[in-house]
């Protein structure tokens, strides 16, 4: 027997400065502001929910700690778009606000159809944008 999923219910990531992530998800992503759960944000978009919480005890958090995919845990979070002109508009906004951000990673040449935009958070997350590539 398996669990059959049916997708994802919502993405929480711990961050050191919730008015900052809060601000680029909205702002880069165009998240909305939809509810505060205590000291929990939580931001939506077409029934996609990103919850933001600070990192459980401040204190406990190494200097200048940021995020590493290198780590055991999270990897990435990645986001579909509708197309390839999304991520070249992507690359624009990323430029005019100083986010670093890879070049449009074209990944058929492995056998998937898809385009893919590295980017990373203000606590270093690997985020990415992924348009599928017309056959």
């Amino acid at each position: 027997m398996t669990i059959k999923l049916l997708s994802v219910n919502h993405i929480r990531l711990a961050v050191t400065d919730i008015e900052r992530s809060k601000s680029f998800y909205m702002d880069l992503l165009g998240l909305n502001h939809d509810t505060d759960i205590g000291d929990r944000v939580v931001l939506a978009s077409d029934g996609l929910f990103l919850i933001l919480k600070p990192t459980t005890d401040p204190n406990a958090v190494p200097f200048n700690d940021a995020f590493s995919e290198s780590h055991c845990g999270l990897d990435r979070v990645s986001f579909d778009v509708e197309s390839y002109a999304v991520l070249e508009e992507a690359i624009a906004l990323f430029d005019a606000r100083g986010v670093w951000h890879s070049e449009i990673v074209d990944l058929s040449n492995i056998g998937v159809p898809m385009y893919v935009l590295a980017f990373r958070d203000p606590d270093n997350i690997f985020v990415e944008l992924v348009a599928p590539k017309p056959q």
